[in-house]
């Protein structure tokens, strides 16, 4: 995929060099309205769906644009990638100076959602301008239909950026395909929803009032993108809340350092393996996170923190005493019954449990073995104890799904606990 982004752009460039710019002033516009945006990337948060929704906005706007103050534009596709891809190139180089981010992945994806808008739109907007027939405003005038016919392309272009996302995406991380997709088609009633009705809105309001229009209609994008990262970092905010009550059983000695953390991160790549997405992924994640918190319970601590070696009624008894402390602490009540769940036999449980469960155990066991044969012994040999107790105990697929994350080179888990 970066292959066929980086000859598109090529090709792009070189053909508009050759021929020559059209619309200097209209091109230099959107190029800069596209270089801005991109820099206005240094306010996002990791995980952010799209960075830069102004730089978005303004390559699907160029992409769409038919007119420009009632004259016919005339820059076509070729023009159209070049322009976008060299502004967002210029955008992108201080992040990738700073190296924030995937930003091939950015760039790849820009340029081939930019293609598609483009290819779909334009050689239909003048097949009446080069043939001398009926265009397409020619044919339905500016009217419903246009619109519906502007809506439709801008739908086709959400879902192809939506597939290329959870493809680059699936590329790099080895997460089923599935899923990914829709966590990217989730989002598109977002902040997805705000780039492409901004894209539209830029395209028809320069066709009537000429460039003008770019700085009064980029305004509401960029307060949408200003609330957007607000919410974001109140979330980011709460995670680390969660994160620091989790750590109290190991200031307190009940837990090995690190363990709530590494059980964490194996729980959502397995959960990312199993299907899991979105809020059921952050619900598994600080179930994970606070799956030990009843030990603050308890007189005396379990050795080593290793509740996967004691008898099944005190675990129990431990993950009720966590539920409790759990639902005390605001969290979603979906989270404290993961953690109330996660000694019950599996075939009893919501699958979030079952994943902590296991997860837990080969944190705990992983430390065990190792201190027999070595760390890869120690991997290998928990791994098999969870396959033997896959008729009680740990359900089948979730330890094959854990076996094949960490054959990957998945989250490593360190220690006991």
């Amino acid at each position: 995929m970066y292959g066929s982004a980086a000859l598109l752009a090529g090709g792009a460039l070189g053909g508009t060099l050759w021929r020559g710019l059209a619309e200097p002033r209209t091109a230099l516009a959107f190029g800069l309205l596209v270089a801005v945006g991109e820099l206005a990337r240094w306010g996002a948060l990791p995980g952010e769906r799209e960075p830069a929704p102004l730089g978005a906005a303004g390559a699907l706007a160029y992409a769409l644009l038919g007119e420009n103050a009632g004259q016919r534009a005339t820059h076509g596709v070729l023009q159209t990638l070049a322009v976008v891809a060299a502004a967002t190139l210029a955008g992108s180089v201080p992040h990738l100076a700073r190296r924030r981010g995937p930003a091939l992945d950015h760039l790849a994806r820009r340029v081939l959602t930019t293609a598609f808008a483009a290819v779909c739109f334009q050689p239909l907007y003048d097949a009446g301008y080069a043939s001398g027939s009926d265009g397409l405003v020619e044919r339905f005038g500016k009217g419903p239909f246009y619109a519906a016919t502007l809506l439709l392309l801008l739908v086709l272009t959400a879902l192809c950026d939506a597939v290329l996302a959870a493809l680059l995406l699936r590329a790099r991380t080895r997460h089923p395909f599935g899923p990914l997709l829709r966590d990217e088609l989730r989002a598109l009633l977002h902040i997805g929803s705000a780039v492409c009705a901004t894209g539209a809105v830029i395209a028809l309001g320069v066709a009537v009032a000429g460039l003008w229009a770019l700085p009064v209609f980029c305004v509401p994008l960029l307060l949408t993108q200003l609330s957007y990262r607000r919410y974001a970092a109140v979330r980011t905010t709460y995670r680390q809340t969660i994160a620091s009550l989790a750590r109290a059983t190991e200031i307190a000695g009940y837990t090995p350092h690190g363990h709530a953390r590494r059980v964490a991160e194996l729980s959502r790549a397995v959960g990312r393996e199993l299907g899991l997405s979105g809020p059921e992924l952050t619900v598994l994640e600080y179930a994970a996170l606070m799956h030990d918190i009843g030990q603050l319970s308890l007189v005396d601590p379990v050795p080593e923190g290793a509740t996967a070696f004691l008898p099944a009624d005190e675990q129990r008894r431990i993950a009720l005493l966590g539920g409790e402390v759990v639902r005390q602490t605001g969290v979603p009540a979906a989270v404290a019954v993961v953690v109330e769940r996660q000694a019950d036999p599996y075939r009893e449980q919501p699958l979030s449990a079952r994943i902590v469960r296991t997860v837990n155990a080969y944190d705990d066991l992983t430390g065990e073995c190792a201190t027999a044969s070595g760390p890869l012994g120690g991997s290998l040999g928990a791994l098999e104890r969870l396959r033997l107790g896959t008729g009680h105990d740990y359900q089948p697929e979730v330890v094959e799904s854990l076996a094949r994350v960490l054959s990957r080179g998945g989250p490593a888990p360190g220690g006991t606990g």
